[in-house]
């Protein structure tokens, strides 16, 4: 786990966070691992990023990073902040949909709230990009992604606001949601090395 901070120990309340940034389970489709987090954002940062893969194929993907601020952050109205990017192919007609901004960001909210974690100062964008190929490029197929990109303040354990974002990861990429009452059961990829 990439984590900044000051040369000593980071808080307790920061090490308790990165234990459930670690320890999360994602489905075993997302395929996790550290990386360097932001720098200058706040006092301790920690980051992951994850690829979503069916069937041999990587069909989205996205980055997760934990930031801290043990005095607190008015704008987060809090002292921890998730910030989140989630990447997915997506079908070329869907992109002329006009409310594909919107379901886009109903995804993280129903992602969050399945999980149950609780969160406060939500913002973020929904981005629909479309590419058509010319020239000696003309028999390339067209393409489309989505990302969303998206901040909100957790509160309570940070743990299901790491599921939440694995959700959101699955919902892009259009995977079938993990039906009630059925455990995930992690695979050698789907989960981070410990």
């Amino acid at each position: 786990m990439a984590a900044r901070g000051d040369v000593d120990a980071p808080p307790k309340e920061f090490r308790k966070a990165l234990d459930q940034l670690r320890s999360a389970r994602l489905r075993p489709e997302v395929f996790c691992e550290e990386m360097p987090a932001p720098q200058r954002i706040a006092p301790y940062s920690a980051a992951v990023s994850a690829d979503v893969t069916v069937s041999g194929t990587d069909v989205g993907g996205g980055r997760l990073v934990l930031l801290y601020d043990p005095v607190g952050n008015d704008a987060w109205e809090g002292v921890f902040r998730c910030v989140a990017y989630a990447r997915a192919d997506i079908d070329p007609e869907m992109v002329a949909d006009p409310l594909l901004g919107a379901v886009g960001w109903t995804w993280l909210i129903e992602a969050l709230e399945g999980q149950g974690a609780e969160y406060v100062a939500p913002s973020g964008t929904v981005t629909k990009v479309a590419s058509e190929s010319f020239g000696g490029m003309a028999d390339e197929d067209s393409s489309a992604e989505i990302e969303v990109r998206a901040s909100w303040t957790p509160l309570g354990p940070v743990g299901p606001h790491v599921a939440a974002w694995g959700d959101l990861l699955c919902i892009a990429a259009g995977l079938p949601p993990v039906p009630a009452g059925v455990v995930v059961m992690p695979n050698r990829r789907g989960q981070r090395p410990r």
